[in-house]
């Protein structure tokens, strides 16, 4: 027997001394895979992608709630400008504009059909002009 007991200094025998330093080894071992693959260029890559797609789902959230707080204020003004309290239209707002808006869609159409009409018309037109 050892001055210090039967096992020395630590009070572990040499096979519980081994068996320490392999579970170390394996653990050690499982780290150093660990960091390889959290190192590793693909997982890097994949972690900006990840990160990069939350950041502009973030920026996209916060642009269409903007958005559709605008909206909503521009509809409140524009039912309070073209109804009253009560939800009846306000005809002395609503008549001008619909008769504006006909008048733009009419000279539309008018000039599409003008300028869609065959070339020969147009330059039989334009021959009876000059004469």
């Amino acid at each position: 027997m050892t001055p210090h007991g039967e096992h020395g200094v630590t009070g572990r025998s040499p096979e519980r001394i081994e068996a320490d330093i392999e579970a170390r080894r394996r653990r050690l071992a499982e780290t150093l895979d660990e960091i390889a693959v959290r190192t590793h260029p693909s997982t890097l890559t994949a972690k900006a992608k990840e990160e990069a797609a939350q950041a502009v789902d973030r920026t996209v959230g916060k642009a269409v709630a903007k958005a559709n707080g605008a909206v909503a204020r521009v509809s409140e003004k524009v039912r309070k400008e073209f109804f009253d309290g009560y939800g009846s239209p306000r005809l002395e707002r609503v008549v001008p504009v619909a008769v504006a808006a006909a008048a733009v869609v009419g000279f539309a159409v008018w000039r599409s059909a003008r300028s869609s009409r065959p070339s020969s018309a147009r330059s039989a037109r334009s021959a009876k002009k000059k004469r």
